[in-house]
């Protein structure tokens, strides 16, 4: 099976794992037919699991191999990583100015970006849209790394594809639900939902072809996604798990999606 999936073209693996990561999101957000409101405590915990795999996702299958493909510069091996990560963090933060939106938990007082009359459920669907982007790229440029021919490069993009994954199952839900608390539609809520993840294969296949391309900067993209990642967990994920107490649960949930995803990582990588 490996065999066969190396002598494909890595932007079209890209793209097949883009889709896939979507439709785990879709998955999730098909929840909104059967509940109508989602338990914060429950909601807390799906995001903070989430916050876990993406923090374990940009150490082991992210900067971990651009400091790895370094090493020829001997000590200076993090200075790609390093100039990846920053600019990765530095690009989601320039994002997050032009694009309005607003972190579920929070009042709508506290939208961000710039000035809007558009509805609280559209800057909340924005909100999720925005941090889907560096889980697209991450994916994308793990999997334009095949392009190296290595196995093992192979199975870690593999591993990330499917720890994404895993992890956006309760995200689509986290999405749907209370858009449907909000007042819309079941149908409505469900669209939304999976729609904010319809970027993840889209910035795949750009991460790929960026990798493919131009393979001098795979230590660069690789640590330029798990510093876009690193950004929203901590702007984002983060504080949203811990708004209106279960704080103790949600640091619970963070520490179990971190350990799904090194065991992942690691075991299968």
């Amino acid at each position: 099976m490996l065999n066969y999936l190396s002598s494909l073209n890595p932007v079209l693996l890209a793209l097949l794992a883009g889709i896939f990561t979507w439709a785990c999101t879709a998955a999730g957000a098909s929840l909104v037919f059967f509940f109508k409101n989602l338990n914060k405590k429950w909601g807390n915990i799906m995001l903070g699991f989430a916050a876990g795999v993406m923090l374990a996702a940009s150490f082991w299958s992210l900067l971990a191999p651009a400091i790895e493909m370094s090493k020829d510069l001997g000590k200076f091996s993090f200075v790609p990583a390093l100039v990846g990560f920053l600019l990765g963090g530095i690009f989601l933060r320039v994002i997050d100015r032009i694009i309005p939106h607003l972190h579920f938990g929070f009042p709508e007082q506290a939208k961000e970006g710039p000035k809007t009359s558009l509805r609280k459920s559209i800057l909340l669907v924005l909100s999720i849209t925005i941090h889907n982007i560096p889980e697209g790229a991450a994916v994308g440029v793990a999997f334009g790394a095949v392009i190296t021919g290595d196995t093992e490069t192979l199975i870690t993009a593999i591993v990330l594809a499917l720890g994404i994954g895993i992890q956006n199952f309760p995200e689509g839900a986290a999405v749907s639900i209370p858009l449907r608390g909000e007042g819309l539609s079941r149908r409505k809520s469900f669209w939304y939902g999976q729609l904010s993840a319809v970027v993840e294969p889209v910035f795949a296949v750009i991460g790929a072809v960026l990798v493919v391309f131009v393979t001098p900067i795979l230590p660069f993209a690789l640590a330029f996604a798990a510093g876009a990642m690193i950004f929203v967990i901590v702007e984002e994920l983060i504080p949203e798990s811990q708004v209106e107490g279960s704080t103790d649960l949600a640091t619970a949930a963070t520490m179990a999606g971190f350990a799904v995803m090194m065991v992942l990582d690691v075991a299968l990588g």
